[in-house]
């Protein structure tokens, strides 16, 4: 796709850029360990350092907020830019010249005015949608509305359109404006083809997407013509103006009911905001092709005005003045899936979370069409807590009739209690989730308890919303959130710690590390969290691959491989601090530190053999030979391993 940066040029920046440099205009760093350095975290209020920097993998990670990544992430995250303005300003930092696909030149900074201009032909381009609805080429897609109860008033007050199917109807209408092609390009409206530029948007109903002070910044577009192979929803790419990850549809319209109210309900599609202000709830809002994320609780944060450094004020009683989000999803497995999902981003609020979902499947806007807009103001006012419904959802999962099922249920849900916000609402979830197992309440109370003082490693988000697929860039993972996936070890295990540090030592220092690591299985490691860092590491090509490589190429490579469940870790890892703090006795520390994971692994196996050795019987007189052989190769190898040492 013409404009992107190519990615070796991407790569060179993150080499070139020192990103304890960049860091440094923001924090105070100092030395912590070797390789490491450590300051106040700049993405939240602390008063002890957690905030962990390595320049040498180029890296940070804050062991406080979990915000972690490279140098780009961080000048986006601090100063609020998206991933190719962020890339831009370093390659001017570093003196890197930026090289774009198809050879075009790098891109100047965007001169004064250009903003101004690229929102001028976004107004113009609305007003061209809006007036061509009324068409006689558009009956299609007033017909789409009226089946949806959608009238000519409802197009006009939320300022949908149509896209004539033409290619270049709205290019020649903008020209004929005094537009070039360049702010053409630039504001998404026309994509560049080899052939030249051609409407983006042709054929579809159209809906204008606004930010919160009324300027229009992007189009989402639904398609209407079968013979239109296009996805189904198309969105605006990714420009100086339309950034996703930070867009909510209608937040226009609704943003001084969700200051008044305290309230802000989040639902899924263009048209189901249409039919929730439609139906009296005027705080609705809409994502637009991804899912709501960090970015999108900023927004909603400013507007609850749940601002303050813990998220908002609470009450002695636990109570919150933070006001309520309300997510709405379809009663199918996918609507559970995503109220799953935003029980992650419910950690960013101070605010009451909810979710509302009709049992029979039915969306807001099918909702109103069915039984009317008092079915859409009851599917609200029916919500229930965040907490609880995820909570049963998960239960659901297993048979609470047996005893496997209902200690499966209790160790699924008490990590969900454990990670309630407010502390106040804990026993009472404890004594609600007693009765819905069907167990002894103390029991439910222990495993909190010891739910609660394990780590757990959270899994991102994944793309949904009302846009289908837009145009991807480059760039970083989505901020991590979600419910808790793969459980962390108990930091006073030994030999859980032993396998942190040898990844640790892997990921930091590959040159160092024996030749015998990469001889290692997929089950050599016995906490899942780091079998699944382990995973990774063996899919970058192990240790081999990582002395080829600088610190920075070697962890970007294991993050390549690694699933977006483990990404964090993997950041994690590679700037956390080893014990030994003589950069002369690394080499030496980190041989052992592998060596005895090795020999742990090792040990296990020699266990399995021997456990097998016995429960064979000795007259299959093969099948005994074999599984004594196997045992004695085994401690053969472990013997080695250890004469080496």
């Amino acid at each position: 796709m013409a404009g992107l940066i190519r990615r070796e040029d991407v790569d060179l920046v993150r080499e070139r850029a020192r990103i304890d440099e960049i860091v440094s205009a923001h924090v105070t760093l100092k030395p912590a360990g070797v390789g490491a350095l450590v300051g106040l975290c700049p993405f939240h209020d602390e008063r002890s350092p957690s905030f962990n920097v390595r320049p040498s993998v180029g890296r940070y990670h804050c062991f406080g907020c979990g915000e972690g990544g490279d140098v780009i992430e961080f000048v986006m995250k601090m100063d609020g830019m998206s991933f190719t303005e962020a890339v831009e300003y370093l390659a001017g930092r570093t003196g890197v010249q930026l090289r774009y696909e198809e050879g075009g030149p790098a891109r100047p900074r965007e001169e004064p005015g250009r903003r101004q201009r690229l929102l001028e032909a976004n107004r113009v381009a609305a007003e061209f949608y809006a007036e061509q609805l009324m068409g006689p080429e558009a009956s299609v897609a007033r017909a789409f509305l009226a089946e949806r109860s959608f009238d000519r008033s409802d197009a006009e007050r939320f300022g949908v359109g149509f896209a004539p199917q033409g290619w270049d109807s709205l290019q020649r209408h903008l020209q004929g404006r005094g537009f070039t092609q360049a702010e053409l390009v630039a504001s998404g409206l026309v994509s560049q083809g080899q052939r030249g530029i051609y409407d983006r948007f042709r054929g579809r109903l159209v809906w204008p997407i606004r930010d919160v002070t009324g300027a229009v910044i992007g189009f989402g577009a639904r398609r209407l013509f079968e013979e239109d192979q296009g996805p189904k929803y198309l969105n605006t790419p990714e420009t100086s103006l339309y950034k996703k990850s930070q867009v909510l549809y209608g937040i226009d319209l609704a943003k001084r009911e969700i200051a008044r109210g305290k309230r802000v309900v989040v639902v899924e599609g263009y048209t189901d905001v249409m039919a929730a202000h439609l139906s009296g709830v005027t705080t609705a809002v809409a994502t637009c092709g991804t899912a709501f994320g960090a970015d999108h609780a900023k927004v909603v944060r400013r507007l609850l005005g749940d601002t303050t450094a813990g998220g908002g004020l609470q009450l002695k009683s636990g109570a919150s003045l933070g006001g309520e989000i309300i997510f709405t999803f379809d009663g199918d497995a996918a609507g559970q899936k995503a109220a799953v999902r935003a029980f992650g981003e419910d950690q960013r609020f101070f605010a009451q979370t909810f979710v509302a979902v009709e049992p029979s499947g039915m969306d807001p806007c099918e909702l109103r069409m069915a039984r009317g807009p008092e079915a859409v103001r009851a599917l609200v006012g029916g919500r229930e807590p965040l907490f609880q419904f995820v909570v049963r959802s998960r239960l659901d999962e297993f048979d609470l009739d047996t005893a496997e099922g209902r200690v499966g249920a209790l160790r699924a849900a008490a990590p969900i209690v454990a990670g309630i916000r407010d502390a106040a609402l804990r026993p009472e979830y404890a004594r609600l989730l007693a009765g819905w197992i069907g167990t002894d309440e103390r029991s439910v109370v222990r495993e909190i308890q010891r739910a609660a003082s394990t780590p757990t490693l959270r899994e991102a988000p994944v793309t949904a919303g009302p846009g289908g697929r837009g145009a991807p860039e480059a760039g970083p993972r989505p901020a991590s959130g979600a419910l808790p996936q793969v459980p962390m070890p108990d930091p006073r295990d030994p030999v859980a710690r032993d396998e942190r540090l040898a990844l640790v030592a892997v990921l930091q220092y590959p040159q160092h590390v024996p030749a015998s690591f990469d001889g290692l299985g997929e089950d050599a490691f016995s906490v899942p969290a780091w079998r699944a860092v382990h995973t990774a590491i063996r899919a970058a090509g192990g240790v081999t691959a990582g002395r080829e490589l600088s610190g920075a190429q070697w962890v970007a490579a294991v993050l390549e491989q690694a699933s977006e469940t483990v990404a964090g870790l993997v950041t994690q890892l590679s700037v956390a601090t080893l014990p030994e703090d003589r950069e002369a006795a690394v080499p030496a520390f980190v041989e052992g530190l592998v060596r005895r994971v090795v020999d742990l692994g090792l040990m296990r196996r020699v266990a399995d053999a021997r456990s097998r050795l016995q429960r064979i019987d000795p007259a299959d007189t093969e099948a005994y030979q074999a599984a004594f052989t196997e045992l004695l190769a085994i401690e053969a190898e472990r013997r080695t391993l250890r004469e080496s040492a």
